[in-house]
Order: structure tokens, then sequence, then C-alpha cells
């Protein structure tokens, strides 16, 4: 394997000249696109009142920190993502960054990110958003994502904790519903990648990295998918009986969860024959139902305080 720590520092190592969208996909936008927007909602829905232009900056400083995990992610990973057709276009394979340029734009966003959310809010949730970076950068990145078939279960938490950090910048602390929202993300992330992984099985197993689909087959990461949306339901419902929850939420919740749920009865009943002759197209079908249903669900969660809830 490539030692993905060297630093290939010449131009005419470089496959061409890095533009300022280059150093924006080290950031993953796609990905910081949900941290944004469960932060946001993790923010608006607590009750302690925040000050728009205050609540903006620590949006923006959540984001950052976001921005930072996944640039320290393309760091370490250069060598698996030229590899993987799904990531052998970003910056650093082909050739337009260097793992060094990634890291250095890591390193200093994380200490930005954090400095400034402590001032801007509050110490408590300046420090959960460095043990979140630290959490996706090492714990994931490094360690799990190589190492187990349980990485995206165990290392989903670090996808899970930016509504909670938007609840700790309005109240300094953790509840019941913060949890919950945690828990609505952390168990919807599993039945999301390995829907993915379904259908995208050849580049994880040529880069070696041990997803379910490759240590145990798509048999067992049907039934994985399966069961996950039945642990997820039950959490995603919950938050709707809570301060913050109401009839609008309860509504979206069921409706969502009961198709998620279909879903992945659907996929578990399929057959590998079945899914290569159509192309994969439930687990495709399934993995946009996944991105709606996420949305759907912080969304309403959004509208339903605005409107009010069971109180």
């Amino acid at each position: 394997m490539a030692d993905i720590h060297s630093y290939e520092g010449t131009a005419q190592s470089r496959g061409g000249e890095a533009g300022f969208g280059d150093y924006v996909a080290l950031l993953k936008p796609r990905v910081m696109s949900l941290v944004v927007f469960t932060a946001f909602v993790g923010l608006y829905v607590a009750p302690v009142p925040v000050n728009p232009f205050i609540g903006f900056c620590c949006i923006l400083f959540i984001a950052l920190g976001g921005g930072a995990s996944g640039a320290l992610n393309m760091w370490y990973d250069a060598d698996i993502d030229r590899v993987m057709t799904r990531t052998a276009k970003r910056p650093i394979p082909a050739g337009r960054l260097t793992e060094g340029d990634a890291l250095g734009l890591g390193l200093f966003l994380s200490g930005l990110a954090v400095l400034m959310l402590g001032l801007a809010a509050n110490w408590f949730a300046a420090a959960f958003l460095a043990f979140t970076i630290f959490f996706y950068a090492v714990v994931y990145t490094m360690w799990l994502k190589r190492s187990t078939p349980q990485n995206i279960v165990i290392g989903g938490a670090a996808g899970a904790f930016p509504p909670m950090i938007g609840w700790a910048c309005a109240t300094g602390g953790i509840s019941v519903e913060s949890l919950l929202m945690f828990s609505l993300t952390f168990f919807w992330t599993p039945p999301h990648f390995w829907a993915l992984a379904l259908f995208m099985k050849e580049d994880y197993h040529k880069a070696g990295v041990p997803m379910l689909t490759v240590t145990h087959g798509r048999p067992a990461t049907r039934k994985h998918i399966f069961a996950y949306t039945l642990v997820l339901a039950p959490f995603a419902v919950a938050l709707g009986l809570t301060s913050i929850g109401g009839p609008l939420y309860l509504a979206v919740a069921l409706v969502f969860n009961a198709l998620f749920i279909l879903g992945g009865w659907r996929i578990l009943r399929r057959t590998e024959e079945q899914a290569q002759k159509d192309s994969y197209a439930v687990e495709k079908s399934f993995f946009r139902l996944s991105l709606y249903y996420l949305a759907a669900h912080f969304a309403a969660l959004a509208m339903q305080v605005t409107i009010g809830g069971w109180q």
C-alpha cells in the first residue's frame, strides 16, 4: 500500500494547477451540507433563543469543522481514493493537490473552527466539535474504516453529532431531545451507506476496505439493512413525543419510517440474480429514499417548532 503520509510537493507531480474549487472539494461540500442542515435544526429547535448573528456564526464554524474533517479524511485516504472509481477524480488522486495540502488545510480549519465556536457560543460546544473532528479523522478514518465491517456503524457517530453540537451552542449541554436527534442520524447511517455499498461493492473490494458487502457478502448486508430500519423507527417516532415534537413531525415520521421499512423489506427479499438483472434498481431507489428520509425528518422538526408542538 502506498505511503499516504508522504508529501508529493512538486508542481511537476501534479496533474494540473489547483483551483479554488479543488480546495472546496477537499471539504466534502455534500457531506458538509448535511452537517450544516442538521446542526442548524439542532440550534433552531433548542429551547434557548440565540441571537441570529451568533447563530449564523455558530453554524459557520460547525461547517468549517465538518470541512476540516473532510480534508483530514482525504489526506489519510488518498491511497484508497486513487483505486476507487467513485473517488478517483478527487483533487488528490487527480494530482491537482497533494496530501500535504489537505493535511495543512484540515489542521488549520480544525483549530480555527473550535476556537471561534468557543468564543461565539460556549466552550462545551467547542469541545464537542473538537471531539467530533477527532472521532471522524482518527477513530473512523484511521482506525475503523480499514479494520472492521462495523466501520460505518460506529463511525456513523461522527455524522450524528452535529445536531447535538447545534443544540449545545444554544443550551450549553445535552438533553433527551438532542440524544434522540443523534440516534435518528446514527441509526440511519448504516442502511444508507450499505445500500450504496450493494451496488458499489467492487470499489470497496479493490480498495481493501472491509465494508460489510466485502466481508460478509450481499445477502448478509441485505439482512442488516432491514434490521436497522426496524431499529431506527422507534427512535425517529419517539422524537415526535418530546418537547420539540408534535403532530406534523409525528405524521412525517410515521410515513417515512413505513416507507423505509418497506424499502428494507424489498431489499431483504431480493436475490443477486434479480438485482443484477435490473442493475440494482431497488437498491438505488432505497438509497435515494434514505436521502429524503433524513432531510424530511429534520425539516419537519424545524417546521413543527415554528408552528408549535404539543405544548
